[in-house]
């Protein structure tokens, strides 16, 4: 059996260790075991890598400690825009869609936009269209109702402000896989509910191809989490992508340089996960924790929220 790696993040940046109860640690400590099980033993079956992350984030999605999904902020109109992207290393095959209402897991909805359109990213009512032409599952409002991601939005309201997830601390809910298959065919996948109280249909880096996500079988595959302008600004997945193959860098050398120094001299706070082509990985970040995990098939299990 070849070697197989699989990495999921849920949010960089975390709650403080002062607020952070035995209860809740164990309920994102469980929350990301059960996805990293979820694309383990997809890998382990001999599947795809595309399946793995896919499946990895869908439980994320499924979740409502994550802001993905399920989970998702508020905007300032008081609903959910979501966003998410899939990318395969083989061909360099990418779907992402932005701005979405009520579809229960963008991450699904953006690897049909892969597979099933002409397009790499769609947005908005024009997705939901596309998504209800292939009967992808939608939920009610209801669904996505979660007390604490509504306490925050009157909070944000009083404020005037826009949060990326926890008040007044920060956490980068965004989730996110990467995976590398018993083929060698790498793959990654970003899902996220945005800023609470963001407006003006505001996007991240998450379904933009190259920031937020990015997979090539040549170098590695990457997903973020972030302050998305940030992420955007820098290209961040791509040049990570970028370093190793013109720079020669090795995976945890151009995730360390772009994670604590192009980012850093920017302003920019978050991190990702990356695998390369021979099953590294690099859990990299420069806020003071990211929810992460790691499991190979060389009986490697890592989760673990603080530095």
């Amino acid at each position: 059996m070849k070697n197989f790696t699989i990495a999921i993040h849920g949010g960089a940046g975390t709650i403080l260790k002062s607020s952070m109860t035995i209860e809740k640690e164990n309920a994102y400590n469980s929350a990301l075991q059960e996805a990293l099980e979820t694309g383990f033993q997809i890998l382990a079956k001999g599947r795809s890598a595309l399946d793995a992350v896919e499946a990895a984030v869908i439980s994320l999605e499924n979740c409502p400690l994550f802001n993905a999904g399920k989970g998702a902020v508020f905007t300032h109109d008081g609903k959910h825009e979501m966003d998410a992207s899939i990318m395969e290393g083989k061909h360099l095959n990418a779907g992402a869609v932005a701005g979405l209402k009520n579809v229960k897991n963008p991450v699904g909805l953006a690897r049909l936009v892969m597979e099933k359109s002409e397009h790499v990213l769609m947005s908005g009512a024009g997705a939901e269209d596309f998504a209800r032409s292939l009967n992808v599952p939608f939920e009610s409002d209801d669904y996505f109702f979660v007390q604490q991601r509504y306490d925050q939005l009157m909070e944000m309201h009083q404020s005037g402000k826009t949060a990326l997830d926890h008040t007044p601390e920060k956490k980068f809910g965004t989730v996110g896989a990467v995976a590398l298959d018993q083929n060698g065919n790498l793959a990654a996948a970003t899902s996220t509910g945005g800023m609470t109280n963001k407006k003006y249909g505001r996007v991240g880096d998450t379904p933009v191809i190259g920031a937020g996500t990015y997979a090539n079988n040549k170098t590695c595959a990457v997903s973020c989490t972030g302050h998305g302008e940030f992420f955007l600004r820098a290209v961040v997945a791509y040049d990570v992508s970028c370093l190793m193959e013109y720079k020669g860098m090795s995976l945890e050398q151009a995730c360390t340089h772009v994670v604590k120094e192009k980012l850093v001299a920017l302003g920019g706070e978050g991190g990702l996960i990356a695998i390369d082509a021979a099953g590294n990985f690099s859990l990299t970040f420069n806020s003071e924790g990211m929810y992460r995990g790691m499991r190979n098939s060389a009986g490697k299990n890592v989760i673990s929220i603080y530095t």
